[in-house]
């Protein structure tokens, strides 16, 4: 009888956030359920006047719509996407559940396959800021998550303090 060695605990510089693929249908999922949480919550509110489930499910839809535009932003640049596969990434979180077949639609034509460019090729693309500024924080994934999560807050606080995009009763 054979153990199999211990699996170690991933560290900087490896793929334990996932491919680019996995963590755009994460994305593409939690919004949609994100959405169904805001509807509910309207639902609720119009039903009974409680507020309670439009402030938690918008406050969660909105976070994690924020975190879906940056996502789609990394993986366009990774990807190298044509700006109307990156529109239609993007149109896509403000329709409810469309993350889901557009994820979908982009599995299909193959513009989520492979993985993070973490290596400059010869492609004279390699050389454009946003690549660079791409594999920098692909060389500490751990840090720019983190980096991206604190952005991501730090909008959603400011969004939070202005109010929601229509109103109280919006």
């Amino acid at each position: 009888m054979t153990l199999d060695a211990p699996r170690s605990l991933p560290v900087e510089g490896t793929d334990a956030a996932g491919t680019p693929r996995q963590i755009f249908r994460f994305v593409a999922m939690a919004e949609a359920v994100s959405w169904t949480l805001l509807i509910g919550g309207m639902i609720l509110r119009a039903a009974t006047g409680n507020q309670i489930g439009v402030r938690v499910g918008g406050g969660i839809h909105g976070f994690v719509f924020l975190a879906f535009v940056v996502v789609t932003a990394l993986v366009a640049v990774n990807q190298r996407w044509r700006l109307p596969t990156v529109l239609l990434a993007l149109v896509s979180s403000v329709i409810p559940w469309a993350t889901v077949p557009a994820e979908i639609h982009l599995q299909r034509r193959g513009l989520l396959e492979g993985d993070w460019r973490r290596t400059p090729t010869r492609d004279p693309r390699n050389q454009r800021p946003a690549d660079r500024l791409l594999r920098a924080l692909l060389a500490r994934p751990v840090a720019a998550a983190a980096v991206w999560l604190a952005v991501v807050a730090a909008v959603f606080v400011v969004l939070l303090i202005v109010g929601p995009p229509f109103g109280k009763n919006g």
